[in-house]
This record gives structure tokens, sequence and C-alpha cells, in this order.
């Protein structure tokens, strides 16, 4: 995949605290990002499965559904398969991480989240 510019990169948000989405959301879409925003994993995968975003960042604790389930409910689509899905959560415990790996997540961030690092690990990701 070529780089691409964060101009033209569609980035799903999926985060059950209105606070956190919103900061996501503000500071993103300063760097250049088109946001859209989940509230839970059931939304999330119906987004992601009907807007094909470039990346998603997912918490791992939500209502309806949790991110792992819905990570991998995503996954399961073909032509997801290689989208990005970054962990954006508190849980820093090892098995955490051990669940977001074996659900399919490309990436592990823990909260508080620093934007300038997440926008290098989100072009890293598409280079």
């Amino acid at each position: 995949m070529t780089e691409k510019d964060s101009t033209n990169l569609t980035v799903l948000i999926v985060e059950d605290a209105e606070d956190a989405r919103y900061f996501m959301r503000l500071e993103l879409e300063q760097l250049g990002y088109l946001v859209i925003e989940a509230e839970d994993g059931e939304k999330a995968v119906e987004l992601a499965l009907g807007e094909h975003p470039d990346i998603i960042l997912m918490d791992l604790s939500l209502p309806v559904m949790d991110g792992l389930a819905a990570t991998a409910m995503i996954r399961a689509h073909e032509e997801m398969r290689e989208t990005p899905i970054i962990a954006v959560t508190a849980h820093q415990e090892t098995d955490f991480r051990a669940g977001a790996k074996a659900s399919g997540f490309s990436a592990y961030v823990t909260k508080p989240i620093d934007i300038a690092w997440l926008h290098e690990l989100i072009r890293g990701l598409l280079v």
C-alpha cells in the first residue's frame, strides 16, 4: 500500500465515552482526517462494513458488543482483513493485549493518547 496523506483518510473512532470521542475527533480533524464515530461495537461493525474506513480506532470496553468481538466480526469480511484496527484502551494488562492480538488488532495503544504519536502510528500502518 502506498503512503496516503491524512487529508485522504477516513478514521472510524469507536469509543463509548462521548468526551473521549470528541477529543479524538477534534485532534484528528485538525490533522486533516475525515472522522466517523460509533459509540458501541455493534454500530462499529455496521459503519466499518458500510463505510470501509482507512483505519479504525477501537476501544475494548464497549456496550452492546465489546471491541474484541467487533474486531473479529469486521475481520471476518474479506474487504476488511487488511484495514488497520488499533486498540485504544485504558487496559494495560498483558491478557488484554493477547486478546487484542488474537482478535485481529494491528496495534495496541493505551490511554491517555498522545495524538502526535498516534498520527505517526497511523502513517506507519498505512505505508
